[in-house]
């Protein structure tokens, strides 16, 4: 058995059914891009199982990329979980079949609150096909997996999908990296755009000493300080020089070195600043 080969195998049956997925889109995908533009609420994505975990990394990449979205399982809807629904949203119901009783139940209710249903299935005769708006195609040749049951093709399609729709989205609304950036404050592009350096810096209880402090007592102020360093001002009390503890070793290394010596004359003088706007 070469587990190299089945490995390969999978990604080229998955891959093919990606590509074959983007050969058959059509005006559906279209339709489907124009009532999520027009959603003046939420859009909201439901399924079970398998289809149900992807339904909820939809959600959570449309959310992150400008079209405000949340999961909806529709177990819990049938039990209270509907009240979450409301005028002007949307729902994507996702059903490989097309017919898992959980969402077929909520089918009819969904209808009564008079919202647009988009449904992800790969069965075009289903009560999901029948009941929804547009109809969006995740029929697949067959699964990754050997025994052709195992979701794994159909879901990676299935979520491929989603992405496909949310990248439309992105390029129809204008979205960019600012936007993007807004939603994940705390990545790294987030923390670019938005952290300013005063967002950061420490402003209280600074250890602050003056050209004639000696380096006996300047340590004695870094320790108090618990900083690792002490900021040096002038008789103006503009800062102008920084002592470190890197500073306080290289100066042990000095021929004639002294804690009796002013801290100044082994600190960094002229120091980078930077003021935020």
């Amino acid at each position: 058995m070469d587990l190299i080969n089945i490995a390969q195998e999978t990604f080229h049956i998955e891959a093919d059914a990606l590509y074959k997925m983007a050969e058959r889109l059509d005006q559906n995908f279209l339709d489907a891009i124009e009532l999520i533009i027009a959603t003046k609420g939420k859009l909201i994505i439901t399924g079970v199982g398998k289809s149900g975990l992807v339904g909820a990394k939809m959600a959570a990449t449309f959310a992150s990329t400008g079209t405000s979205s949340f999961f909806l399982h529709p177990t819990e809807a049938l039990h209270g979980d509907l009240g979450m629904i409301g005028k002007g949203d949307t729902l994507i119901a996702i059903s490989s079949s097309g017919e898992s009783e959980e969402l077929t139940k909520i089918l009819p209710h969904i209808k009564r609150f008079d919202i647009p249903l988009i449904g992800l299935t790969g069965n075009r005769n289903s009560s999901l096909a029948k009941y929804a708006d547009v109809f969006l195609d995740i029929s697949v040749e067959k699964e990754a997996c050997p025994l052709n049951i195992a979701p794994t093709t159909s879901t990676t399609l299935t979520m491929a999908l989603g992405d496909a729709l949310a990248v439309a989205l992105m390029n129809k609304r204008g979205f960019e990296k600012e936007d993007f950036a807004s939603f994940h404050p705390g990545g790294s592009l987030g923390k670019k755009l938005f952290i300013k350096i005063k967002d950061l810096m420490q402003t209280e209880s600074l250890p602050i000493i003056d050209t004639q402090t000696t380096l006996k007592e300047a340590i004695v102020a870094m320790s108090e300080g618990k900083l690792g360093t002490v900021l040096i001002v002038d008789e103006a009390d503009k800062f102008i020089a920084l002592l470190s503890d890197g500073d306080l070793r290289r100066a042990l290394m000095q021929e004639g070195f002294s804690l009796e010596h002013l801290a100044i004359d082994y600190a960094s003088k002229n120091p980078k600043s930077y003021h935020d706007t």
